[in-house]
């Protein structure tokens, strides 16, 4: 029998692979993807320092130094069932049951669906796809495009595709609807994005957003926001716009957009017709915890962290025994963060089982963890440490029973 089974060959699960073999754990890792690397594999962007963070190398460097501790990781393998027994868990995979006294679900995120007129035509799909297809399978989307769905995640996607010399028309909302809730409200969307104005090309973005700070300056920006957006990097952002149908016969074609007021709704009579050949539609990320679930584990709904998030303590342990989460499963926040919370997660692991001599070494990656949140470029959510206390609460009060 292994030490430790991890599911998720990620970030957070690599890390946490190498944290465990450095204390002489036996470790497997399983993912379902037929390479290692999750969410690094599409991610190519420049930092603010001018460096470049490539997700492919880093997913390499991670893989290799995994391998060399040890590692298994086995790719292209499917779990379905994760149950609790007397010695730990017994997790079923498209490859046989695997027994472990210890079980670290790091599986990530996965985008919300955001239902737009017309999604199906082939050539619509998903803001994380056109990703993989550009960064991993080096497959060009189409020769002109529209994103419908302005976000943290979509604007930086849109960027690299740019960088592949992809033409991306510009970026809209998507129909106001309770399905698309504040996604296809400007206000709502321009307070998200006032967290990443730093990161703008343009000084005069980066200087009016510091202006932004009051919800009725919000509103007011709202309301005079030029009709035909502010750009960034060239691609023109547009709060005002909304997606009402994307048209095609066989695939897609265009997208019929309008006007909308402040609150989202079209304006009649602004309707008009964009050629696109292809169109990416950007939800945003929520938890992938059904596994967690699966296995028992009590949940928390945290706006600020994405939606439900299995309870953890900051040492990444959940209320049932030998078992650990890390990474985008326990909150949406960046590569790094995952990276150290895997770190976190592999000591907490190894502290576990009792391989641990150096306690201080778990201190000091939850530290770690803190600092990398703090001082990650972009911030998914302004509470998100807010809410990481709430459910480091909810842990000491079950664990405590």
């Amino acid at each position: 029998m292994i030490d430790v089974l991890i599911i998720g060959a990620g970030p957070a699960g690599l890390s946490a692979a190498i944290a465990c073999a450095r204390h002489g754990l036996s470790v497997r890792v399983v993912d379902e993807f037929y390479r290692s690397g999750g969410r690094l594999l599409g991610q190519l962007h420049q930092e603010p320092n001018g460096t470049w963070w490539n997700g492919i190398a880093e997913a390499a460097r991670l893989d290799q130094e995994a391998r060399s501790f040890g590692v298994e990781i086995s790719c292209g393998i499917s779990v379905y069932n994760v149950t609790r027994t007397a010695d730990g868990w017994v997790v079923s995979t498209t490859d046989g049951e695997i027994a472990t006294p210890l079980l670290l679900i790091a599986t990530g995120a996965s985008e919300t669906a955001v239902p737009v007129p017309g999604w199906t035509l082939p050539g619509s799909m998903s803001i994380g796809a056109a990703q993989v297809m550009t960064n991993v399978q080096r497959v060009r989307v189409g020769q002109r495009g529209v994103v419908i769905g302005v976000n943290i995640l979509s604007v930086a996607i849109a960027r690299e595709l740019q960088l592949a010399g992809i033409k991306v028309d510009r970026m809209i909302l998507p129909p106001h609807s309770v399905l698309t809730g504040n996604a296809g409200q400007p206000e709502a969307v321009m307070r998200s994005l006032l967290r990443v104005a730093h990161l703008a090309p343009s000084p005069l973005i980066r200087f009016g957003s510091q202006l932004m700070n009051g919800n009725w300056m919000q509103r007011l920006g709202v309301s005079l926001y030029p009709s035909k957006g502010f750009s960034m990097w060239g691609i023109p952002i547009q709060l005002r716009t909304a997606a009402l149908e994307i048209v095609g016969n066989e695939q897609v074609e265009g997208v019929r957009i309008a006007r909308i007021t402040p609150d989202g709704q079209p304006i009649s009579g602004t309707e008009e017709l964009i050629p696109a050949d292809f169109v990416c539609i950007a939800g945003g990320l929520s938890p992938l915890a059904e596994l967690a679930a699966i296995a028992g584990c009590p949940f928390a709904y945290v706006p600020s962290l994405g939606g439900h998030v299995p309870i953890h303590d900051e040492r990444m342990r959940t209320p049932l025994p030998g078992l650990f989460v890390a990474g985008n499963i326990t909150g949406i926040e960046s590569a790094k963060v995952a990276i150290a919370q895997g770190t976190l997660a592999g000591l907490s692991i190894s502290s576990t089982h009792g391989a641990l001599t150096d306690q201080s070494l778990l201190q000091e990656a939850i530290r770690q963890v803190e600092h990398v949140s703090q001082n990650a470029t972009i911030q998914f959510h302004p509470e998100i440490r807010a809410g990481r206390a709430l459910v480091g609460q909810m842990a000491t009060a079950c664990m405590e029973k």
